[in-house]
C-alpha cells in the first residue's frame, strides 16, 4: 500500500488564498483562530492520520468487525488508535467552549476530515456520527440533554449516531413504524427496528447515544407524523456514569463490499428509555441538522478517498516500467520507461488530480459560508450564506462522491493488474468509495433535492447565492487577456447552467417527471460549473506566481487540463436534460 502524504501545501493555499482563512478572525467567537492555531493543527492531524490511522487502513480492512451475541468488536489496533483520537482533542476539535470543545471553524474541520478519511475512512466513520449527532443535540435538545450528554460526545468518551432506515423503507422516512409510547416522568419508550445504522455498536466509547426516529401513538401518517428521540446505550446515573442497559440491542452488523472495520448495524429498540429531542412531530427538522451536516461530511469522504488514489496512482506511475514513451525513450539506461510518460496514464493522472484539487477547493468554499452562516451578525450576510449552503448541499454530496469513485477507478486502473489484488490498497479504495453515493441519501435523492426543493425555493433565492458570484466573476474578468482562457470555459458553461435552470423551472411545474428526469444530469452540470468557477479562481491567483513557484505552475497546468478535458462534459449534459424525459418515461414497463 503507498504511503499517504498529507496535502498540506495545498491545503494551506485554498486555506489562505482562496479563502482568506486568515479573516476567519473577524467573525464573532472565533477571535483567537488565526494561521498561528491553524497550521499546527493540520501538522498534528497529518502526524495522526499518516502515522496513527492510516497503518491500521488495510488490516482493518482485512480483519474487520465482528458481531458475538449483540457486543462488536472493531479491529485490533482501533480502540487504541481511538483512546490517542480522543485524548488529543480531535473529537471536539469544532465543537462548541462551552461543552469542552474547541470551537475550530468548518474550513479546518474540514481539511481534517479529509486526512483522516484519506488514511482510514471506516475509523473516520466513529467519530464522525458522534459529530454529527452532537450537532443534532446542540441545534434541537433541550438544556437538560445538552448539559448530559453534549460533554460526553465532545470529549468522545460517548458516542453518537443517526437511526433512521427502517427494513420496509430507505429513503421514504414517512414509513417509519418504531414507536414512541409517552411515560408519567416524561420519558419514552422506543420499539421497533433500524437497519444500516453505522456505529450502533462497538467497543470504542463507553456509552452510545442513538439519535432515533419514530411515531407517537397518535401521531398523523407520513413525515409529520415523525418525532426525534435520544435513546441511550446505558442510562446514565445521577452522576452521569452509564448504568444499566436500556432496551437497545444490535441484533446483527452487516457484512459490507467496503467500510469492513466500520460496524453497519441492525439496531433493536425493545421498549428502550428515551427522551425527545426538539417537539413532537419536529423529527425531520431536526434529524436534517445531522443528515445535512453528514451530506457534506460524506463528499469531503469521497474528496479523501480519492486524494489517496492520487498518490498511490502517481507513485506507482513512476515506478512502473513498461513500454517506451512514443516520442521517444526517455529512460535509456532502463529497460522500458516508467509508464507516467503514457499519455492514458496522464489523462487518469490528471483526471484525478483535478478532481481532488477542485473538490478540495469546492469543499472550503462551502465550509467557508458554513462559518459565515453560523458566526455572522450580518443579518444579509448571515441569510446568503444560509442560502449558499442549502443549495450546495446536494452537489458536495453528490458530484464529490461520483467523481471520488471515478478517481478510484481510474487510480485502480493506473496500476493495471496490480491495482486489481489486494496487495497495492488501491481495490480498497473503490470498495470503501462505493458506499459513499449511496449512503445519507443515494446521490439520484440528491439530485430530487436540487430540482425539486432547492431550485425552487423562496422564488430561487438560494440559486442566487452561487449564480450571483460567479456572474460577477465572469463580467469582470472574460475580457482578460491572461485570464480568459480559464474564464472563457466557464462562461460558456455558465449559460448552459442558466439555460438548463430555466427549462427546469419551466417544464417541471407542468410535468414534474420532466424535471425529475433532468435531475441528474442537472446537478453534474451545476457541480462541474462550480468547479470550474473555482479553477478559474486558482487561475487567478496562480498566474502572477507562476514563474517563480512551481507549486502554481501545476496548479495553472492542472487549471488548464479540467477547462479542456473535463468541463467540455457540460455540453453533453445539457443536450441529455434538455431532450426531456420521453426517452425515460414512455419506455414501456414491460419491456424492461
Amino acid at each position: 500500500m503507498a504511503n499517504y502524504q498529507a496535502p498540506l501545501r495545498d491545503m494551506r493555499f485554498v486555506l489562505y488564498e482562496l479563502n482568506q482563512g486568515a479573516d476567519l478572525c473577524k467573525l464573532p467567537g472565533l477571535e483567537d483562530m488565526t494561521p498561528d492555531l491553524f497550521d499546527p493543527v493540520l501538522e498534528e492531524a497529518a502526524k495522526l492520520c499518516e502515522q496513527v490511522l492510516h497503518p491500521l487502513n488495510r488490516s482493518g480492512d482485512e480483519e474487520g468487525c465482528t458481531w458475538d451475541n449483540g457486543a462488536v468488536r472493531t479491529p485490533q489496533g482501533f480502540k487504541q488508535a481511538y483512546d490517542l483520537f480522543r485524548e488529543g482533542g480531535w473529537t471536539g476539535l469544532a465543537c462548541a467552549p462551552e461543552f469542552g470543545g474547541q470551537g475550530m471553524p468548518q474550513m479546518i474541520n474540514t481539511l481534517v476530515s479529509e486526512m483522516i478519511c484519506a488514511t482510514n475512512l471506516s475509523f473516520g466513520m466513529y467519530p464522525g456520527l458522534s459529530h454529527g449527532a452532537y450537532t443534532a443535540l446542540y441545534a434541537h435538545a433541550s438544556d437538560a440533554l445538552k448539559q448530559a450528554y453534549l460533554p460526553k460526545l465532545v470529549d468522545g468518551t460517548w458516542a453518537g449516531t443517526m437511526c433512521l432506515t427502517e427494513p420496509h423503507c430507505g429513503t421514504d422516512l414517512g414509513l417509519c413504524r418504531t414507536k414512541a409510547v409517552p411515560q408519567a416522568d416524561g420519558s419514552y419508550k422506543i420499539t421497533g427496528t433500524k437497519i444500516f445504522i453505522s456505529a450502533g455498536e462497538h467497543d470504542l466509547t463507553e456509552n452510545i447515544v442513538h439519535l432515533v426516529l419514530a411515531r407517537l401513538p397518535d401521531a398523523p401518517k407520513g413525515i409529520k407524523g415523525i418525532s426525534l428521540f435520544l435513546v441511550p446505550k446505558f442510562l446514565p446515573d445521577a452522576d452521569g456514569t452509564p448504568g444499566r442497559r436500556n432496551g437497545a440491542a444490535c441484533g446483527s452488523i452487516e457484512h459490507k463490499m467496503g467500510i469492513k472495520a466500520s460496524a453497519t448495524c441492525v439496531m433493536n429498540f425493545d421498549e428502550a428509555t428515551g427522551w425527545l429531542v426538539g417537539e413532537a412531530g419536529k423529527g425531520m427538522r431536526a434529524m436534517f441538522t445531522m443528515m445535512n451536516e453528514e451530506r457534506l461530511a460524506v463528499g469531503v469522504q469521497g474528496l479523501g478517498l480519492a486524494e489517496a488514489s492520487y498518490q498511490g496512482a502517481v507513485a506507482y506511475a513512476r515506478d512502473r516500467l513498461q513500454g517506451r514513451s512514443l516520442s521517444g525513450v526517455k529512460a535509456p539506461d532502463k529497460a522500458a520507461d516508467p509508464i507516467i510518460h503514457h499519455p492514458d496514464v496522464r489523462r487518469m493522472l490528471l483526471t484525478i488530480r483535478a478532481t481532488t484539487e477542485g473538490c478540495r477547493a469546492l469543499a472550503a468554499w462551502v465550509a467557508n459560508r458554513l462559518d459565515i452562516a453560523e458566526h455572522s451578525v450580518d443579518g444579509p450576510e448571515k441569510r446568503e450564506a444560509e442560502d449558499f449552503v442549502a443549495v450546495m448541499t446536494p452537489i458536495v454530496k453528490a458530484l464529490m462522491t461520483d467523481l471520488a469513485f471515478e478517481a478510484a477507478n481510474h487510480g485502480m486502473q493506473v496500476f493495471g493488474g496490480h491495482g486489481f489484488i489486494r496487495e497495492h490498497g488501491m481495490e480498497q479504495l473503490v470498495r470503501d468509495c462505493r458506499i459513499a453515493q449511496i449512503y445519507e441519501g443515494a446521490n439520484g435523492i440528491q439530485a430530487l433535492d436540487l430540482v425539486g426543493r432547492k431550485m425552487p425555493a423562496h422564488a430561487g433565492r438560494y440559486l442566487r447565492a452561487f449564480f450571483h458570484p460567479v456572474g460577477d466573476f465572469i463580467a469582470a474578468h472574460v475580457e482578460d487577456d491572461e485570464l480568459g482562457p480559464f474564464v472563457q470555459p466557464l462562461a460558456k458553461a455558465f449559460v448552459r447552467l442558466q439555460q438548463a435552470t430555466g427549462q427546469i423551472a419551466r417544464v417541471g411545474l407542468a410535468k414534474p417527471e420532466e424535471a425529475a428526469a433532468a435531475a441528474t444530469d442537472y446537478l453534474r452540470l451545476f457541480g462541474l460549473v462550480a468547479l470550474a468557477y473555482q479553477w478559474a479562481r486558482m487561475a487567478q491567483i496562480s498566474l502572477p506566481k507562476a514563474d517563480q513557484d512551481p507549486f502554481y505552475r501545476a496548479k495553472l497546468g492542472t487549471a488548464r487540463f479540467f477547462m479542456e478535458r473535463m468541463l467540455p462534459q457540460t455540453g453533453g449534459l445539457f443536450s441529455a436534460l434538455m431532450a426531456g424525459g420521453g426517452a425515460l418515461m414512455d419506455f414501456p414497463e414491460d419491456a424492461f
